[in-house]
């Protein structure tokens, strides 16, 4: 399995000539979605899902399917029969070749004023783990985790909390495209002293690893 980041929280999963896609937002390279087979997107925030790139991908590939909640589905009807299915915490299916299994209801709060939106979280072939906008934890074991480190609805002492709690052997910087240099740096300090049982890796936008 080869596991590739893309901008702010995407990822491309390949394995076997198939192409999984998640979570492409605004903050994604544009060819993030070529040769896609599938793609699962956790919620509706620009930062996760972009319509219209989402809407060409599927007009210039008929067999691309996409996964994803209500609310998103429902920004991509009229795409045709059978390309768009919503799923929810608790369901288990296969896109592109790949078992996945779904986690999580709601997207962490913002803030009290602000409407909570859902959020689902993807555990793909029992390996990776992208848990949106959510500090969800699986009920079975994960290897690899796709870590959140940074966005206006978590502190750093959550997310090395979370990264202990998942228990995962490896954890890939995810949703880091608000910090600085600085600000990544620090991130990768405080977790990987606090946190002793998950090897803590920030790949850089387009670099790739095999897992297994």
């Amino acid at each position: 399995m080869r596991l590739t980041k893309l901008g702010h929280a995407c990822v491309r999963i390949e394995q076997n000539g198939r192409t999984l896609v998640l979570d492409p937002g605004v903050f994604t390279e544009p060819e993030a979605l070529d040769g896609a087979d599938a793609v699962l997107v956790t919620h509706e925030h620009f930062d996760h899902f972009q319509e219209d790139r989402l809407r060409e991908a599927a007009a210039a590939s008929p067999g691309l399917e996409f996964w994803t909640n209500g609310a998103v589905a429902e920004s991509l009807t009229g795409l045709g029969a059978g390309r768009v299915h919503v799923v929810e915490h608790g369901d288990a299916f296969t896109a592109a070749g790949f078992s996945v299994q779904v986690y999580g209801e709601w997207h962490a709060v913002v803030h009290p004023d602000l409407p909570q939106v859902g959020n689902i979280g993807f555990l793909v072939d029992g390996e990776v783990f992208h848990p949106g906008d959510a500090l969800t934890v699986p009920d079975r074991p994960v290897r690899t985790l796709l870590l959140p480190v940074h966005a206006p609805w978590s502190r750093t002492a959550e997310v090395v909390d979370y990264t202990r709690a998942v228990g995962a052997d490896r954890a890939y910087a995810l949703h880091d495209a608000l910090l600085s240099p600085i600000g990544l740096a620090g991130v990768e300090r405080f977790v990987s002293t606090l946190v002793k049982d998950t090897a803590y890796t920030r790949l850089a936008p387009g670099e790739a690893v095999t897992l297994g």
